[in-house]
């Protein structure tokens, strides 16, 4: 059997109440595991925290842009290459463009003016992901072919640079995430990174909270006695089991093409491993983060670096976890539940052997899940695996 690198994190995390991730009725989104009702926050919306965590860690040249508005982002690329093209004629190039490289088209957007009543950019009918290094060779490209890009593109040989620039040098979220292109499946990217929906370990209910709103600006006192405005928010409060896997490999192939020149070859993946497991572990949804200012990080962190394929121990809270009956509370019973799962899967299924495991955790409820790897802060646990991916990468582990 092929021995791969595999990244795993299983992380415990408590929230107070809050709505991190709702449905289309304000409703906090749930899913029935066990027979009961769980809290969830989807894998989409724990994405999305990962990928904006991102801007804090790494430099905007490892990082791509998902957006219907290319033409009115390539087209400010292509006028900082050359200031005489006008802005109208950037957006025609920059549509051309995209549509050479990728096969989607442009349309004039629903809104008909700009705020100054000028004419809005065209945009794409899906959103489109886009590394800034791509972005940076495809303006460069419309600006070689300006004189008439059309027939430029008419060229196949232009056309194949055009398809290779959009397939290259991928940024590191595009790398982990993917990339989908309805009009352009030879350039689709397969994402390295598996990211579960998160799910409470024991049964959530949804409570709702009434409100209202006092007008500050009233006449006379006897005016209006009521409220200015009342309402309702719906919340529940939850200890989440997380789970992602990272395909080493994958990532490494999705990253090739954009390997630097001055840095060994493991490197670049290194830093995209050590920069997801930060960004993931640290990273929320902000779904009325206002309203309910839930900003926990976890309890606890266990990654690990298997060899085989990526296990999800969810099945752990397959029996809801109940609160402890003298002290309340989910995470110690969770963390107990953990402990035991996590060798009793590898050992019956032999994927434990050869698989190395860190652990990050906080308080003595979390005191069970320290046997289980070496106990180390977790940005020396984000630096251990990264050290040793490079080392696998590399050819030295």
């Amino acid at each position: 059997m092929t021995s791969r690198t595999i990244v795993e994190l299983h992380i415990l995390q408590t929230v107070p109440p809050s709505n991190l991730n709702r449905d289309d009725t304000g409703t906090p989104k749930s899913a029935v595991y066990g027979g009961v009702r769980r809290a969830r926050v989807s894998s989409q919306a724990w994405k999305r925290a990962t990928r904006q965590a991102f801007q804090e860690i790494l430099d905007p040249s490892d990082l791509g842009v998902r957006t219907r508005r290319l033409a009115e982002l390539l087209g400010k690329r292509i006028r900082g290459l050359d200031d005489s093209i006008s802005e109208t004629e950037a957006w025609q190039l920059a549509e051309d463009t995209v549509f050479a490289a990728t096969g989607a088209k442009m349309e004039p957007p629903k809104r008909n003016t700009t705020e100054d009543g000028s004419a809005p950019a065209p945009e794409a009918k899906y959103l489109i992901f886009l590394s800034a290094r791509q972005l940076d060779a495809l303006a460069e490209l419309a600006v070689e072919g300006r004189a008439d890009l059309k027939a430029f593109f008419k060229d196949r040989e232009n056309k194949k640079r055009a398809k290779e620039l959009a397939n290259s040098r991928h940024s590191v979220d595009i790398a982990l995430f993917g990339r989908m292109v309805a009009d352009g499946s030879d350039i689709n990217v397969d994402a390295a990174a598996q990211v579960a929906h998160a799910i409470s370990v024991h049964r959530a209910d949804i409570e709702s909270d009434y409100y209202t709103a006092v007008d500050d600006h009233k006449e006379r006192e006897e005016d209006d006695k009521g409220a200015g405005m009342i309402g309702t928010v719906e919340f529940n409060s939850a200890t989440l089991y997380r789970y992602a896997a990272l395909d080493v490999d994958l990532l490494r192939s999705n990253l090739g093409k954009g390997l630097r020149a001055d840095e060994p070859a493991g490197e670049p993946v290194r830093r995209a491993v050590e920069a997801f497991i930060r960004a993931f572990t640290e990273s929320l949804p902000t779904g009325k983060i206002n309203t309910f200012g839930h900003h926990t990080l976890p309890d606890a962190v266990i990654a690990k670096i298997r060899t085989s394929r990526p296990v999800n121990f969810v099945g752990a809270f397959e029996r809801p976890v109940q609160a402890d009956q003298e002290t309340g509370g989910h995470v110690r019973q969770a963390g107990e539940r953990l402990a035991k799962q996590i060798p009793a899967i590898e050992t019956a299924f032999g994927v434990g052997a050869d698989t190395l495991t860190w652990v990050t955790r906080v308080g003595e409820d979390t005191e069970p899940l320290a046997a289980l790897g070496t106990e180390l802060p977790l940005p020396d646990l984000v630096a251990a695996v990264g050290a040793e991916v490079e080392r696998r990468q590399n050819g030295t582990a």
